[in-house]
């Protein structure tokens, strides 16, 4: 008797008993029949196999891939990643776009609207970031990615898109970003950051016709703190002025550690007058600070130059120069005071 292999889900058979065919002569209709039912269920499972893939797949990007009918607001697809990163059921958006849009941290809802819009002129848009509102309130960033999927003119205007979380990355950034500008000891601006904030504060003031003020101060005879107490002492009188610097300034003012004991700070908007009401409570402030080695108190003053922008001011160095040459002659004249210049 004849016999044949038979592949059926990756497992090999033997059919026996089938009458032999002659040469050129197909095998009887029953025959045939069954054949037929063996290679049909041989491709079902090989196809349950591929889905089996492409669901794993698709369960193991930590994206969402997405389809949007744009004529009727209606989600027609989002992969398993959509419930981990938004925290709510699938079912949800597929019945109602506002869902997903309802997540949209509110300052950028207009963004990614006015973005999932140009897709329509562009084709494309792939610079896409925006924040959303996990089900439990937390604050995510994604990357949406988004392109127009229309064949023919005419046909239905379907979007599709791959939406990731990249929280992680926003965050490395934010850190990266706060460590290049800010003094890791008195976590204020670091020296290259205020000047930066400070040259456009001026060049703000100067376009708008506003004022703008500058003081410098340094913290008097500091050499003798470092090498009476130490440099841990030293450190922390550093972080206390820090301090006392940001309790004292306006919101929208600037402060940052310029040198080794020296900090400046801008004040926009801000005459010459009122900065000098503010660089006396700095300055009362800092004398109200109690600082102790062991057994022995003492207390800490600084000497601040102070000026304010003028019509022949053609850059931020014309102020900080004037800044400068006031603060010094306050050391001259007794230091823990303020001069104007």
């Amino acid at each position: 008797m004849a016999a044949r292999l038979i592949v059926e889900n990756c497992s090999v058979l033997m059919v026996k008993n089938l009458p032999p065919s002659l040469s050129g002569t197909p095998p009887p209709e029953a025959a045939q029949t069954l054949l037929a039912l063996f290679h049909a269920q041989g491709e079902v499972a090989r196809l349950s196999e591929r889905e089996q893939l492409y669901s794993s797949l698709l369960d193991s990007v930590n994206a969402v891939l997405w389809a949007f009918d744009w004529e009727t607001r209606q989600v027609l697809y989002v992969s398993p990643a959509y419930e981990r990163i938004f925290g709510r059921p699938a079912s949800l958006v597929l019945a109602d776009y506002n869902e997903w849009r309802d997540s949209i941290y509110p300052d950028d809802l207009e963004f990614a609207e006015r973005s999932l819009a140009q897709v329509l002129l562009k084709g494309a848009v792939e610079d896409r970031e925006y924040r959303i509102l996990n089900a439990s309130g937390q604050v995510r960033w994604l990357s949406d990615k988004c392109y127009i999927n229309q064949q023919n003119d005419g046909d239905r205007v379907i979007i599709v898109g791959i939406a990731e979380d990249i929280t992680e990355k926003k965050q490395l950034e934010g850190e990266l970003q706060r460590l290049a500008t800010t003094d890791v000891l008195t976590q204020s601006s670091n020296r290259r950051h205020f000047f930066e904030c400070a040259q456009q504060a001026f060049d703000s003031a100067r376009e708008e016709g506003t004022p703008l003020a500058f003081l410098l101060l340094d913290i008097d005879d500091f050499k003798r703190i470092n090498d009476s107490y130490g440099h841990q002492e030293g450190d922390q009188v550093l972080q206390r002025i820090a301090d006392s610097g940001k309790a004292v300034l306006r919101r929208g003012d600037l402060f940052g550690r310029i040198g080794g004991e020296e900090f400046a700070a801008v004040f926009p908007g801000c005459n010459a007058q009122v900065a000098e009401q503010i660089a006396e409570r700095l300055q009362r402030e800092i004398q109200r600070q109690a600082f102790s080695h062991g057994d022995e108190a003492y207390s800490v003053t600084v000497s601040q130059g102070l000026t304010g922008m003028t019509d022949e001011d053609a850059s931020l160095d014309s102020l900080f120069a004037r800044a400068d040459a006031a603060m010094y002659r306050a050391k001259r004249q007794g230091k823990n005071q303020i001069v104007r210049g």
